[in-house]
C-alpha cells in the first residue's frame, strides 16, 4: 500500500469478534495487528457481506493515504504513537503472536505488512476519532515475520510502476503509445531505487497479459497493430484507480563506496592518459632534458623534449623547416638497421610518431575522488562481439567494463531493463577476477547508446561498434 498498491481482502486479518458492519463507498481506517493507529485511510469497494461472500477474495479498499506518502511528507514527519488494541481485540493478538513470537514494531515500511491488516470502520469508531487524526501524520508500522513471495512482490511493484507512470509520465498527447515504448521509457523510469520490474517473474508472464487485465479493468484500452505489436490507444485518467493512486516519497539513501551505473548522477568517466617509459635505448634523446631511465612522460611532454632536443642541436632543416636532419642519435633511437643508410631526413610527426612507438607504454587511470592508478601496456578498450549461437541465435558480449569503473552485474541488470532481453554475468576466460556481460539477441545500438551517450566513455575505448554499421550496410 505504501507503493500505492489498493488494499485487497486476502491481507485483512479477521478479528475474534468480526469484520465491523461496513457498506459500500464508506470511508475506513486500515492498521495494524497489536496497534489501533490508523497506516492507512480508505474507501470500501465492497459491503461487509460481499466481503464475507467472495470468500475474502479480491479488492476491498481502494487506498487514499498512506503513512509515509506525499500527504504525510508534507506535514511534521513525527513518528506515530503506540495504540494497544481493545480488551476485544486480544485473542486475536494473542493467536498472532502464538504464531509470530518475534512480531515487534518498527517505523520502516514493509511489503510485508500487508498479511497483518486489520479493519476498522471509522463511522462506527467516533469515540476514537481524536486518536486517529492525531496520528495520521505518522503512524508507526509493523514488520510481519512471513515474507510475501518474490512472485507477489513482483505483482506489487508491477502495478505501483505502472499506475505511477500513467498517472505522471504518460500524457494524452503521447498516444498512441507502442507498449514496448510505455514499458521501457515511462514503466522502468517509475522503479524505486535498488528495484527493478521484471514482468517473467510476476503472476502475468508477459506484458500482454497484464495490459489486458487492465484493460479488462477499463483503465486503458489495447489495440493489436500487427502480430505481437500492440500499441495503448486510450487512458482513462479519471479512472478511481488512476486517480488515488500516490507516488511513494523516495527517502534519501546512505552514500554506498559502490558506483551504481544505474544511474548517470553517481558515475563519471575515469580520466585516462598514455604514458610513455624512458628505455635504456632511447635514453640520449631524452638525456639533455635532465630525464632518467624509467621515467613517464605524457605525449606532450615527450612532443617537448623532442622539439628542445632538435632546436638545441640545430637539427632542422635549413631549406625546409617541416624536416628534421637525422644525426647518429637520431638514426639509433628512432631507425631501424634497413633504413640507417637511406633515410636522412625526417617529417615532424614521422619523428615523434616513431619515438612514441618505441617508448615503454603505461596509462595513467583516475577516478573522481580517488588516487591516479598507473598500469603497464595500453588500456584495454570495451570490447564487444556479437556471436551466432545454436539455432541461429545470436548473443552479444561486452568485457573489460571494470576497467573503466562499471560493475558488470549492474550494467547487465540496467541493459536487461532497457532492451527486455534476458542477461547474465560469466567468467572472462583467460583473465582473473573478470566477467563479461552477455545479452540475447544482437544489441549493439543499444549497448553503444549507453555507453557512448549515458555513461561518456569516449568512443576510441569502446571496440566494436562499427560491426552494426557493417550489418546495416549488408542489409
Amino acid at each position: 500500500m505504501a507503493g500505492g498498491a489498493d488494499l485487497m481482502l486476502p491481507g485483512v486479518v479477521l478479528p475474534s469478534t468480526g469484520l465491523p458492519g461496513v457498506e459500500q463507498g464508506r470511508l475506513c481506517a486500515v492498521t495494524l495487528v497489536g496497534n489501533r493507529a490508523p497506516v492507512a485511510i480508505g474507501v470500501a469497494t465492497v459491503s461487509t457481506r460481499e466481503m464475507l461472500a467472495s470468500g475474502m477474495k479480491g479488492k476491498g479498499f481502494n487506498i487514499l493515504h498512506t503513512y509515509k506518502d506525499q500527504l504525510w511528507a508534507s506535514g511534521d514527519k513525527s513518528g506515530p504513537p503506540v495504540i494497544a488494541p481493545l480488551e476485544t481485540e486480544a485473542s486475536p493478538e494473542e493467536d498472532d503472536e502464538q504464531h509470530s513470537p518475534d512480531l515487534m514494531l518498527d517505523t520502516h515500511e514493509s511489503e510485508t505488512q500487508m498479511k497483518n491488516l486489520c479493519l476498522t470502520d471509522v463511522a462506527a469508531d467516533k469515540n476514537r476519532e481524536s486518536e486517529d487524526i492525531a496520528v495520521e501524520e505518522g503512524i508507526e508500522t509493523t514488520k510481519d515475520s512471513e515474507n510475501i513471495s518474490p512472485q507477489e512482490a513482483m505483482d506489487v511493484l508491477l502495478n505501483q510502476c505502472f499506475f505511477q507512470a500513467l498517472k505522471y509520465k504518460v500524457k494524452k498527447s503521447d498516444l498512441p503509445l507502442l507498449t514496448s515504448s510505455f514499458l521501457r521509457n515511462y514503466l522502468f523510469s517509475c522503479c524505486p531505487e535498488g528495484e527493478q520490474v521484471d514482468i517473467k517473474k510476476s503472476s502475468y508472464k508477459k506484458l500482454s497479459k497484464f495490459l489486458q487485465v487492465m484493460q479488462q479493468r477499463k483503465i486503458l484500452q489495447v489495440k493489436e497493430l500487427t502480430k505481437g505489436v500492440e500499441s495503448i490507444v486510450e487512458v482513462d485518467w479519471k479512472h478511481p484507480d488512476i486517480r488515488s493512486f500516490a507516488a511513494p516519497v523516495s527517502e534519501p539513501t546512505a552514500s554506498s563506496e559502490n558506483i551504481d551505473v544505474g544511474t548517470e548522477d553517481f558515475y563519471q568517466p575515469p580520466e585516462i592518459i598514455s604514458l610513455y617509459g624512458i628505455s635504456a635505448k632511447m635514453m640520449p634523446l631524452f638525456q639533455e632534458s635532465g630525464q632518467k631511465k624509467g621515467n613517464l612522460l605524457s605525449q606532450n611532454d615527450v612532443r617537448s623534449m623532442i622539439i628542445s632536443y632538435v632546436k638545441k642541436n640545430e637539427l632542422v632543416h635549413p631549406e625546409n623547416k617541416n624536416f628534421v636532419t637525422v644525426n647518429p642519435v637520431i638514426c639509433d633511437c628512432l631507425l631501424d638497421k634497413s633504413e640507417q643508410h637511406d633515410i636522412t631526413l625526417l617529417k615532424w610527426d614521422d619523428l615523434v610518431t616513431r619515438c612514441l612507438e618505441r617508448m615503454q607504454h603505461s596509462h595513467q587511470v583516475t577516478f573522481p575522488g580517488s588516487s591516479p592508478v598507473i598500469r603497464k601496456g595500453n588500456i584495454e578498450p570495451i570490447d564487444i562481439n556479437v556471436a551466432q549461437r545454436a539455432s541461429n541465435k545470436k548473443v552479444t558480449m561486452i568485457k573489460n567494463l571494470e576497467l573503466y569503473g562499471l560493475d558488470p552485474q549492474s550494467f547487465a541488470s540496467l541493459l536487461q531493463q532497457k532492451v527486455q532481453a534476458s542477461a547474465t554475468c560469466t567468467p572472462l576466460p583467460g583473465a582473473k577476477d573478470r566477467v563479461q556481460v552477455q545479452i540475447q539477441g544482437n544489441q549493439l545500438p543499444h549497448i553503444g547508446r549507453l555507453l557512448l551517450d549515458h555513461f561518456k566513455i569516449p568512443r576510441k575505448y569502446v571496440n566494436g561498434l562499427d560491426l552494426s554499421t557493417k550489418s546495416s550496410k549488408k542489409k
